[in-house]
């Protein structure tokens, strides 16, 4: 264990139970429910409300080879083919061979998908690089929200303990480094106040994304990494931390616009939305046989060339030959963003532009979601499970929530009974100096500019030197004053922000080449040859950042390159 913490107060209350799930998402919910299913005493803690996290946003649909026609195969290929060579075919072929009766036991708990009028069967739609369709969709374009209806209640009907408003800080180990809880902090009213702890041998992970660290993101404000940032703190890796997927139609609402971004989902071109320019020309046409449904990284780079080429801040998606009518049906979420933001889908072409929306990696995990450190478990968007690759396929993420959701609490139940947990303080604990909250802007702002959809060398240089920047002056302070910014919940997101950005900078530094999503203009090419491998990042006790090689797309080491840290304090 790494002994790194955040500043924060010692616990005033602590509570106990067999497994502490953190994050109230599909993964999250669904892990909750399996493992109380099984006898354990269960408590979900969550940063908002129950249903306030990324799953009720997500409006396409979920993915499974549930057509006629369809079928576990050709939904892993288009998945291969989709992560560019650095999906884990072993968990790939976990994902679409039981996504099914995952889906199947999702609508069990009470999840209502849209189905045909005649047939009584679920109603499928296409997106970027599926060849059939294969896309669930429920409310029209309110997948998400029904999916975290569904489970929320489920959760309150059965009774499990919650812990609402509560920020994740770090991870409790025992004296052998093994899980033995988390510390958080709860804001607000309620059973619990300030920082507290729940002492559990088993942790699961299901935190979310990370979107926040840019300027322009779909993910909702909590979306800030601390999930990533915890397990990296308590000594575990995170794998493909570069490739951040920015989703190419989101509603463009000035070049200046911050936070959260209304999506502009990909069933909307999954039903023939055409991408053009000012002038009308279908720029995708010619550049990938699926044209405007191509993967989401190449629809991405293609908007971004047709900008640069005309000095464009936004393209255009066309939709206005679906009329009224099926905008209101099919549509209704979108619609009704698109018009309080003044424009009109049904008689005007919708304004679009790439924004950060999915992070394809984060804490590596294997096949049964278990992290490096023992008892600590993710699922979801915090983790990495070798699905994803380095580009994720449009709607496999909440699949993804549920299967390995469902596998996690499999294997927690099946290691019962554990040892008594007995949390121990690190042997030298190394407190972080805390990022002063007027720092997140700037921090966006740097990753904006130069870790975003176009990387370079010189871009991710500078960006690199100035997140290093904002952290020494926070050692300095530290180290001139004994003071850092005052621990709370604005300053422990930024610090978590910060540690983030620093990771996927290093790691979209180290990688020298273009794939999937990870954009390099001046690497251009994919390159098999060096790179058909991952990187993995770990912290070290002295706060260096470790990146290794594997050989491969498999997880064992071969080489390791050691980024340094800021100076540090004694």
């Amino acid at each position: 264990m790494t002994g790194i913490r955040l500043t924060a107060p010692a616990p005033g209350w602590a509570i106990d139970a067999d497994v502490v799930v953190v994050g109230s998402g599909v993964a999250g919910l669904t892990a909750a429910l399996r493992c109380a299913a099984s006898g354990l005493d269960t408590v979900v803690v969550t940063k908002a409300r129950l249903d306030d996290g990324s799953t009720r946003w997500a409006q396409g649909g979920i993915a499974a080879a549930l057509g006629d026609g369809d079928t576990p195969e050709q939904h892993l290929e288009d998945t291969l083919v989709a992560g560019a060579g650095l999906c884990d075919e072993a968990a790939v072929r976990a994902l679409v061979t039981e996504g099914p009766d995952a889906v199947r036991r999702l609508i069990a708990t009470g999840a209502h998908f849209d189905t045909d009028p005649a047939s009584g069967e679920i109603e499928l739609t296409r997106e970027g690089g599926h060849h059939r369709r294969r896309i669930a969709h429920a409310g029209g374009d309110a997948t998400g929200a029904e999916i975290s209806r569904a489970l929320v209640d489920a959760v309150r009907d059965q009774g499990l303990r919650t812990i609402e408003n509560a920020l994740v800080l770090d991870l409790l180990t025992d004296a052998d480094g093994r899980t033995a809880g988390i510390t958080l902090h709860v804001m607000g009213e309620g059973q619990h106040d300030g920082v507290g702890a729940v002492h559990a041998p088993t942790v699961v992970l299901a935190t979310g994304g990370m979107g926040q660290v840019f300027s322009a993101t779909t993910n909702p404000a909590v979306s800030t990494g601390d999930g990533v940032a915890l397990a990296l703190r308590a000594g575990a890796e995170v794998s493909d931390i570069e490739f951040v997927q920015f989703h190419p139609t989101v509603l463009f609402l000035g070049p200046d616009s911050e936070g959260q971004q209304p999506l502009v989902s990909e069933a909307v071109r999954g039903e023939g939305a055409h991408l053009v320019d000012a002038a009308g020309v279908r720029f995708m046409v010619g550049q990938h046989e699926l044209a405007e449904l191509a993967p989401r990284d190449i629809v991405a780079k293609g908007i971004m060339r047709r900008m640069q080429e005309q000095g464009a801040d936004h393209m255009l998606l066309d939709a206005r030959h679906f009329g009224a009518e099926m905008w209101e049906q099919r549509f209704p979420t979108i619609l009704a963003a698109c018009r309080s933001h003044g424009f009109d889908p049904v008689t005007e072409p919708i304004p679009v532009a790439p924004a950060a929306h999915y992070a394809s990696g984060g804490v590596r995990t294997d096949l049964q979601g278990r992290t490096t450190v023992p008892g600590l478990y993710a699922c979801g968007e915090v983790a990495c499970t070798g699905v994803h690759g380095a580009n994720r396929l449009a709607s496999n993420s909440l699949l993804e929530g549920l299967v390995f959701a469902e596998r996690i609490a499999a294997d927690i139940a099946a290691r019962r009974p554990w040892p008594a947990v007995a949390p121990a303080a690190p042997r030298e604990p190394s407190l972080l100096p805390l990022i002063a909250p007027e720092e997140r802007a700037e921090i966006q702002r740097i990753m904006s500019h130069g870790a975003g959809v176009l990387r370079s060398a010189a871009s991710l240089t500078a960006a690199a030197a100035a997140l290093e920047s904002v952290y020494v002056t926070a050692v300095q302070e530290r180290e001139g004053s004994g003071k850092t910014a005052e621990p709370g919940v604005e300053s422990w997101e930024t610090s978590n922000l910060l540690c983030v950005a620093r990771v996927l900078t290093a790691a979209a530094l180290e990688r020298e080449e273009t794939r999937g999503c990870h954009w390099r203009e001046d690497r251009p090419e994919r390159d098999d040859a060096d790179w058909r491998r991952h990187l993995v990042v770990r912290l070290e006790p002295d706060r260096r950042l470790v990146v290794r090689h594997t050989d491969g797309t498999g997880f064992p080491s071969t080489d390791t390159l050691s980024v340094p840290d800021a100076p540090r304090e004694p």
